[in-house]
């Protein structure tokens, strides 16, 4: 009995204790009574607003010293970056691969004693003492961004720029992972000089009879005729011909010679800033039909038409190499329309006529090459030189090859061509002028009175008088003296 009772006693003082220390025991810091755990009592220890940025190579180090000492390390990552501690205030962190990540530090209190953002990027070092031993006057900064490389900066010219870029391209592996941000402090002009030239020789000789008749042998009669078709030149030059009857034979002699020569000269001036394309032509477009669209509501067609582009064309991309040396890519054409090759559609109109349209071909002549030359020196793409030769002789079987007579039954064509083209390009490196300083092809030129334009055909005004000088100047001896002007017949 008397150890029940104290049992029991026992129990009742253990419960009177659990309920005066829960009583009487204060809030947690931070908290109040009635607080919810779950979410007032989260507070954010670290963040990356404040973290500083620390750029890395792979496998380069920096060391980072702080005010106090280190209690604990967090890595975010540690497969791209590794964090080590040897002493109380200093860390070393060491870049493992390409990537970013960030590393937090707290001391013993569990404050935050730093933030750092890390970017590990390739190692750059290497690239930055190549372009500072090749390109001393440029200042170029290499920057990684993850798996590529980023170029910013000043160059002196396009082609220090375009080095760097081919440095970098060959360090990545990938010229595609290079970024080119480089500014070129001066852009030169590159101004382009070319005379085009071109003589074109034609040589046509043509000599043929045509017979026509009948000829009678007892009570037979043999009736002939010959046409001479000059297939080299596509048909006689000429419809003049000297016609000939001997008793009921008539001769028909077709003999022309054609001779001929075409100049083709052009001279185009063009400017464009080094490392930029520049475009001339000087010539026109003739239509082409390129197809037929129909409505088929309607059922009536339309014709689209294309345009061809014929003349002189120039195309040039200059690079300001050094002082006063530039690359040139040029590619100069030279093209005219022609009635050989010619394509004929025929359509029909109704039942009774024909509708034909011809599309002339374009006859090309062109020349590309990439060349070195300083400003104001000169290079000739010469030698294009082309001849051809056709003749053809036709005539009656048998008969056209008789000695002498022979000549009677056949004709002959004969055509001979020859052309040359040649090409001189010269560039300058040029500057910006005075507007006072440039002319215009009008400059001096004034219309002629109508009395001068009817009774003596002048087509501009004489603004020189022979013999006369100007106030303070004396015309030297043997000066020239007669008219002259602008624009003279």
């Amino acid at each position: 009995m008397a150890s029940k009772i104290l049992a029991t006693k026992t129990l009742v003082r253990a419960a009177l204790v659990a309920l005066i220390a829960t009583v009487a025991m204060p809030p947690l810091p931070g908290l109040a009574a009635d607080d919810d755990l779950t979410t007032s009592s989260i507070r954010l220890a670290a963040n990356d607003g404040a973290s500083k940025f620390v750029p890395l190579g792979i496998g380069k180090s920096v060391v980072i010293d702080l005010p106090r000492d280190i209690k604990d390390v967090l890595v975010a990552d540690p497969k791209i970056a590794n964090a080590v501690v040897r002493s109380a205030r200093r860390l070393y962190l060491i870049g493992v691969t390409v990537g970013q990540t960030n590393v937090f530090v707290f001391d013993g209190e569990g404050k935050q004693l730093a933030g750092l953002d890390i970017a590990v990027t390739r190692d750059l070092n290497g690239l930055r003492a190549a372009l500072k031993s090749s390109l001393p006057g440029a200042e170029i900064r290499v920057e990684g961004l993850g798996e590529s490389v980023m170029l910013s900066g000043t160059a002196t010219n396009q082609a220090e720029a375009q080095q760097a870029v081919d440095l970098a391209g060959k360090l990545v592996g990938d010229a595609n992972k290079v970024v080119n941000s480089i500014v070129v402090r001066g852009r030169d002009q590159v101004m382009l000089k070319v005379t085009v030239a071109e003589i074109q020789r034609d040589v046509i000789k043509q000599l043929g009879i045509d017979l026509s008749g009948s000829l009678n042998y007892g009570a037979a009669t043999l009736n002939f005729t010959s046409s001479n078709p000059f297939a080299a030149s596509g048909g006689a030059l000429s419809d003049t011909a000297a016609v000939g009857t001997w008793k009921s034979v008539t001769a028909t002699l077709r003999a022309m010679e054609r001779a001929g020569v075409l100049r083709t000269l052009a001279e185009p001036n063009i400017t464009a800033i080094s490392g930029e394309s520049a475009t001339f032509l000087a010539g026109g477009e003739f239509p082409i039909p390129a197809g037929f669209t129909c409505d088929p509501t309607t059922r009536q067609c339309q014709v689209s038409v294309e345009f061809k582009k014929f003349g002189v064309g120039l195309n040039f991309t200059p690079v300001v190499l050094t002082e006063g040396r530039i690359s040139l890519k040029v590619m100069t054409e030279v093209s005219e329309l022609s009635n050989e090759n010619a394509l004929t559609l025929t359509q029909a109109v109704s039942a009774t006529s024909t509708q034909s349209l011809t599309i002339p071909s374009i006859k090309t002549r062109r020349a590309e090459t990439t060349i070195e030359i300083p400003s104001g020196g000169s290079m000739a793409l010469a030698g294009m030189i082309q001849e051809s030769t056709k003749q053809q002789i036709n005539g009656v079987p048998g008969l056209m090859k008789l000695p002498v007579l022979g000549t009677l039954f056949k004709s002959r064509d004969y055509i001979n061509r020859q052309s040359e083209l040649v090409v001189i390009v010269t560039p300058y490196i040029v500057q910006a002028v005075a507007r006072k300083d440039l002319s215009r092809p009008d400059d001096g030129f004034a219309d002629p009175s109508d009395p001068a334009s009817i009774l003596l055909g002048r087509l501009n005004r004489i603004y020189g008088v022979a013999g006369k000088t100007e106030p303070g100047k004396t015309q030297p001896p043997g000066a020239y003296k007669g008219q002259y002007g602008f624009i003279l017949d």
